[in-house]
């Protein structure tokens, strides 16, 4: 799809782009909605194939922050920043880019606040900062932030899980279950502590042999390849890496009870969720099941929240949200998915 269909078709509100000279790099920043505060969303960086793909990619990935924001009724509409990288990016010049990104956020005055996302860090945050702050969440605690919010969302997908089981199987045990784990980054890697903490079975799958060694030969766990992940048969398949990876293809291949994972723009398109409904495997939204993050560096860097405070309100916040979730996809026979944004929607003020 082209850039004028792609914005043309989008039903957000603003998105802004600027191409860094120096570096080559485009950076996009995609405001979906203002409605129930300003946009908030992570920074994205990474090299894409096309300028259309890493626009695609902010533009859905807004509309999603849109929706983590509203179920849970937080003060927030939906963001996204990605910074596309050319291929030959060299590293020496991230420092520079990443304030002259900072810089941009601080134009824009408070209609956007950003955190870490796929491709960057805290560390990265504690420098946008310096030229973008007071928009900048996410920074190392020595700069005055939570820090990574990995673990937090991770806890948050776990607490999803145990909602999931809850459905399935009648109590929320984890032990003897088989969690099939595919992405062992930020998130994925500490699911897999919570899992196995819990007495799961747990299975992974990663692209990294680093990754690969620690969890299959130091820690135990069977490594699940590439090509026989959909396959598998396991209770609940848990997509922690990056998103599209339900679709017509692969939907028709899995051999699970649940999908509960952390990864963002799960669904390659909207029917996926009737697909998976179809099939009778029970799907927790991804906007809804991994929006700790989102939750807890809100409540401590903005809030007061002691961290402790933030595990329980993100506990509390996922697991409420997803049996509402359920509840209504089970008396309306609707999806999961379709359920989440009426939800959303009825908090956004609109018509679902």
């Amino acid at each position: 799809m082209d850039v004028k269909s792609l914005l043309s078709e989008w039903d957000g509100e603003t998105v802004i782009i600027r191409h860094d000279k120096p570096t080559g790099a485009w950076i996009i920043i995609a405001i979906h909605s203002t409605r129930l505060g300003p946009s908030g969303g992570g920074t994205r960086m990474k090299s894409y194939p096309t300028f259309q793909a890493a626009l695609q990619d902010a533009l859905r990935l807004s509309a999603g922050m849109t929706y983590k924001f509203a179920v849970p009724g937080l003060p927030r509409g939906g963001g996204k920043a990605v910074i596309a990288i050319p291929p030959n990016f060299d590293p020496q010049s991230r420092p520079a880019l990443l304030r002259r990104y900072g810089a941009l956020v601080r134009q824009l005055g408070g209609l956007f606040y950003t955190a870490a996302d796929v491709g960057t860090s805290s560390t990265d945050m504690d420098i946008i900062a310096e030229t973008g702050a007071p928009y900048i969440f996410g920074r190392t605690p020595a700069a005055g932030g939570m820090g990574n919010s990995g673990p937090i969302t991770a806890l948050g997908v776990f607490a999803g899980i145990q909602v999931v089981c809850e459905r399935l199987f009648g109590n929320s045990a984890l032990q003897g279950r088989r969690v099939l784990v595919q992405g062992t980054g930020q998130v994925g890697g500490e699911l897999i502590k919570h899992l196995r903490a819990a007495g799961a079975g747990v299975l992974f799958n990663d692209v990294a042999e680093t990754a690969i060694r620690h969890f299959r030969d130091e820690l135990g766990l069977k490594f699940i390849p590439a090509e026989a992940i959909y396959e598998t048969e396991c209770d609940i398949f848990s997509p922690c890496a990056l998103g599209g990876v339900l679709n017509k293809t692969s939907i028709p291949q899995l051999r699970c009870r649940a999908v509960a994972g952390g990864a963002n723009n799960q669904l390659d398109v909207p029917e996926d969720a009737e697909r998976l409904q179809a099939r009778g495997i029970l799907y927790a939204p991804d906007y809804v099941i991994n929006a700790g993050g989102a939750i807890g560096v809100l409540g401590v860097e903005t809030m007061g929240w002691s961290y402790a405070q933030a595990e329980q309100e993100v506990t509390e916040s996922v697991q409420r949200a997803l049996r509402d979730i359920f509840d209504t996809a089970a008396a309306e026979g609707i999806t999961t998915d379709a359920a989440a944004q009426r939800i959303a929607q009825a908090r956004l003020g609109a018509e679902a």
